[in-house]
Parts: C-alpha cells; structure tokens; sequence
C-alpha cells in the first residue's frame, strides 16, 4: 500500500520535497536563499518613501493651522453673538420686567462685565505655568471648554450662573490667544522642518536652522489664522441678522431722544431708548438659538481635540516643564529687560485699544447713534470682511520689509482718527451711511495689518521654542490691560477717547521704529538665560547622549561653556583670553556619569 505524502513537511528533512518551490520559482525550505526571505523589498525607493512621509508631515501641519484657525473663529464668534445679544435683551426694560421681575439683571450684567474685563490683570502671574503644565494643545482646549462653558450658563440667567462663569471666562482669555500665537509659530518651524528635512539630516538632529528661516511660513500661517479670526465678527453677527432683528423697533423710536452722535456724543448712546425691542422673543425661540450657539462652541472644542496636532514632540515636552515652576513664573516679569519687547509695549496697547474701539467707539458712537440699532450688525459685517480680507495683506512681508505692513495699518489708522475727530453725524440720518461703511471696511483692514504684522513680527525675533510662550503672554497680557482701559473709561467724551487712540497709535509707531533702527546698528538685545532642564526621573532616554532631551538652545551652549545666545547684552572683548581653559569641564557628561547623578568631571574635584 502506497503512503499518502505528508499535508506539511518535516522541519530540517535532508533535502526538498518535490512541492518545495512557489508559485514565483523561489525554492523553499532549507534551500531557500536568506536574502528572499529577510532581504529589503526589491522595489522599495527609500528617498520616495521618505519624501512621501514628509509630505504627509506637511500636510499634518497644515491641518493643524487650519483647525485652530476655525476652532478660534468659531470660539470667538459664539461668544460675541451670545455677548452681543444678551446685553440688547437685558437692556430692554420691558423685557426686563416680564421675564425676570426684580432679580437685577442690568447688576448681574454689570458683574459679569468687571469678571470678563478684570480678570485677564493677573493673567501674567499663572498663564505660563498653566501653558507649561497642560501644553499648548491642551491648554487650547481648556481655553475653548471654559467659553463653551460660558454659553451653556445663558439656559439658566442667574447671578450664580453667570457671574461665575463670566469670571472663568476671564481666566482664560489670555492663556487661550496666547495658546494659540505659539501654536501658529510652532507650526511654521515644523513646516519648515518638513520642508527641508534634507539639510536637516545634512546639519545633524542638535543644529538649529538658520535664524529667520521660518519666516516665510509663519507669514502665511499668520495670515491664514487672522483671515479665520477676522472672520468671527461676522459669524457673530448671524443670530443678529436672523433672529433679534425682527424685534427691533426702528431708529425713529430708539433713537427719538438721542441729540449728538459721533465726535459730539459722550458716553456709550447718552439718550437712547429704553425700550428697543418692539415684541418680546419667546422663550422656546431663544433656547433654540442658545441651542446651535452650544453646538458651534462644541464642535470648536471636537476641532481642537481631533484635529490640532501637538505643538511639541514629548521630549521638548518635558524640557520645558523641566526648567522649575519658580522659574517659569519668573522668566515672563524677567523678559522685560529686553529692549525690544519695552519697544513695541505701545503697540500692545494700541492693539487691544482698536479692536474694542472698533466695537464700540465706531460701531456705537458713529453707527448705532446715527442710523439705529438694526444697522449695527452690517457695519460689524463690513469691518469682518475687510479685516478678513486684508489680512493676506499680510503677505507683503514676502517681499516688502517687515516694517511696511504694520506701518501701513499705523498710518490707515491715523489717517481715520483724524477724520472721525472731526466728524459728528446727525441722528436718524441715513444720508451718510455710506461713509460709515467705507470707515468700517479701512478699519478693518488697518486692523488686520496691526494683528498680522505683531504676531509675525514676535514670531521672528523670538525664534526660540522655550520661550515663544512667554513672549505671546506678555502680548496678549498688555492687550487685556488696555481692553480693561477702555472698560473703565466707557464714559468719557468720544473727543477724549479719540485722543487717548491717537496719542497711543503715535507713540506705539515711532517706538516700534526706534526699535527697528537699534537692530539695525547692531545693538543686541539682552535676554534671561532659560535655565537647564532637570530632569528628577532618570529614564533610559535620558542615558542616550544621541537621544538627548536637551532643548535646541541648549544645544548651542554646549559648544560655548553654558552661554546661550542673548544670555548678556554685552559681547566679550576682542583678544585672547585672560588664561587657558581646562580642556574637560566643558564637555558634556557621558552616560554614566548621567546615571550616576553627576554632571561631570568637576564635580571630582
């Protein structure tokens, strides 16, 4: 009896079988050859592959801009809309009066104001810690969650809801915008890594690119950003146009008592109307547009969740936790010694002065005041979309220099001021309206050249990773103290208030140009040293001295002894040194001495 061959063959069987080959004509078993087995892939291009992962990496980053783009629009313009209109329903009396009877609603307002206003003051006392603690993506988040938090407070009007919720609300301003400005320029680094990931394999992981070669990314990053953000004022303006406007009574009833407008005007609408809603807004209908205000704010938080990638990797993570929470409280308050930053202080506070005068100085005292409150949501349309489109405006920055842009918006700016102090329109005319459009849309773009050319500009002069965070709290910090300015002085004269933005915008220009001419002359500015990482858990990525957590700057230092960059203002004199160095104590300790606690030979000694 024949013997069936057997279903599998023998491991290790003194020769192949007769099925021993596949379908390709490549022998198997112990005759196969070793290259067809653990060999690279025959077709495998290992520079396409690398070039389609770079890619890929680019395209990330893009994403990540375009979603915090759109998760702050959204953010914002929920916020504004929600702001906007609640403050019109609480004005009315009437509303007032039947909704809520004696609880007080224009003193929970007015609460809820000084909570969103001053608030932001001590934002410079926890903002970096709180960037440092969560990181930057996650403190985008939290940001995003506490104004999504501020909505869901307006189903339930009550001092404890909303006074509350106003307060946190103004917590988190300044983390959140500052948030965002680093991961913008973060992004733009990356790209530029992405991008020329060839040099970079060339230069060595530890050698940090040339100075100024992010530049042309964080150009566009910048104006990609402020096109979205600009933006926001219009979505604001949805549930204006769509839904409060059919409840508005006309200019001639709201502005009946109201005698000077524009330069002539005092306060914020001195005589309008108390009642400007001409029916009441049922209850079912106000929750149905909380409702999808909700549902925006919640999809911006989905935005920044799923689709902002980390501003940086794990490891630079760590870093810059790593530095001391003492000196992270301490280094934003040390970074005033620089002089360029003391340079453009006027223009921080120029730039939170324009906005909110945009909103209420041109879009109350001129707007509102001439030609009645269904008009005010047109006029902030006109500014969004001028400011929105402007800002690619931006990109003149590519080939013009820097300075042109945020001159340019300086000097729209100036030449507006001028001509809205001496302008008064006359009330419940409607002959003018379209000066007032004309003004809004140059607002808007001297607005967006003022937001696109300051971010760029931080971006470019402070390149550093571990330091890029301070750099846009102090800026966010200033614009929140001058929007603060502005809550207090809500009631001076529009002339005043005309000239206060004036003298500001003057000296903001001639400062920013004084700082532009000192770098010229070469003049270096003095930095705080951003202290050594130290790191209390010693893993086995910290024993690795080619898979070292050490921050790019430091990578610098370790060629000079410890000295970074802009650690001092003053360069070393010229000539030989005043006595030989000993050859190891600047070298870096090797991974036993790590392992071991210590930092080097000196410490033997």
């Amino acid at each position: 009896m024949e013997a069936e061959p057997l279903l599998y063959p023998v491991a290790g069987a003194a020769g192949p079988s007769p099925g021993d080959e596949d379908r390709l004509g490549v022998p198997d078993g112990p005759e196969a050859p070793l290259d067809e087995l653990v060999g690279a892939y025959p077709n495998y291009n290992e520079e396409e592959e690398e070039r389609r992962y770079y890619r890929r990496k680019r395209l990330g980053v893009l994403k990540n801009v375009l979603a915090a783009s759109a998760g702050g629009t959204l953010t914002y313009g929920v916020y504004l809309g929600l702001l906007q209109m609640q403050l019109i329903l609480h004005y009315d009396e009437t509303y007032r009066e039947v909704k809520y009877g004696n609880m007080g609603l224009p003193d929970i307002d007015s609460k809820m104001l000084i909570g969103i206003n001053v608030m932001p003051i001590g934002a410079l006392l926890y903002t970096p810690v709180l960037i440092r603690f969560f990181g930057t993506k996650w403190m985008m988040f939290l940001g995003v969650g506490i104004y999504a938090l501020f909505v869901s407070t307006n189903y339930w009007e009550r001092y404890y809801t909303l006074v509350p919720s106003a307060v946190a609300l103004g917590m988190a301003i300044v983390p959140l915008w500052a948030s965002m400005g680093n991961y913008i320029t973060r992004m733009a680094q990356k790209y530029y890594e992405y991008t020329h990931y060839k040099e970079r394999d060339e230069q060595g992981p530890q050698q940090r690119p040339p100075r100024g070669s992010h530049a042309p990314y964080l150009l566009v990053f910048q104006a990609i950003f402020y096109s979205f953000f600009h933006l926001s004022f219009a979505c604001a303006q949805l549930p204006m146009i769509y839904f409060l406007n059919h409840y508005l009574y006309d200019l001639n009833h709201t502005l009946y008592h109201v005698q000077s407008c524009g330069t002539n005007s005092q306060g914020i609408l001195v005589g309008f109307n108390k009642t400007v809603l001409r029916t009441l807004p049922r209850s079912r209908n106000l929750i149905v547009v909380e409702s999808v205000l909700m549902a925006v704010a919640f999809l911006a938080m989905l935005l920044v969740l799923g689709l902002c990638g980390a501003a940086y990797r794990p490891t630079e993570e760590i870093d810059l936790r790593s530095v001391g929470w003492g000196n992270i409280f301490q280094l934003p308050f040390k970074h005033v010694r620089d002089f360029r930053l003391r340079h453009l202080v006027p223009f921080f506070i120029y730039s939170g002065f324009e906005v909110l005068f945009a909103c209420t100085g041109l879009a109350l005292g001129y707007g509102v005041c001439s030609v009645g409150l269904e008009r005010l949501a047109h006029l902030l349309v006109a500014y969004s979309l001028g400011a929105a489109a402007a800002s690619a405006l931006g990109l003149l920055g590519l080939w013009l220099p820097r300075q042109v842009p945020l001159v340019s918006g300086a000097g729209l700016h100036l030449l507006l001021t001028l001509g809205l102090f001496f302008w008064a329109p006359a009330p419940r005319v409607l002959q003018h309206i379209w000066i007032l459009y004309v003004a809004a849309v140059l607002w808007g773009v001297g607005s967006a050249l003022n937001k696109t050319g300051l971010s760029t500009l931080l971006g470019i002069l402070y390149e550093d990773k571990e330091r890029q965070d301070f750099i846009f709290t102090i800026y966010h910090w200033w614009q929140a103290v001058a929007i603060f300015a502005v809550y207090l002085g809500s009631s001076l004269p529009m002339k005043a208030k005309l000239a206060v933005l004036l003298l500001t915008l003057l000296a903001a220009t001639i400062s920013y140009l004084c700082m532009e001419k000192k770098l010229r002359r070469g003049v270096v500015p003095r930095q705080p040293r951003i202290p050594r990482p130290q790191h209390k858990v010693r893993g086995y990525r910290y024993l690795e001295e080619d898979n070292s957590d050490e921050s790019d700057a430091e990578g610098e230092r370790g060629d000079g002894c410890g000295r970074g960059e802009g650690a001092e203002e003053e360069a070393l004199p010229a000539g030989p040194r005043p006595g030989p160095e000993p050859a190891g104590l600047c070298r870096r300790p090797c991974p036993y001495e790590q392992a071991q606690g210590g930092d080097g030979p000196e410490e033997q000694q």
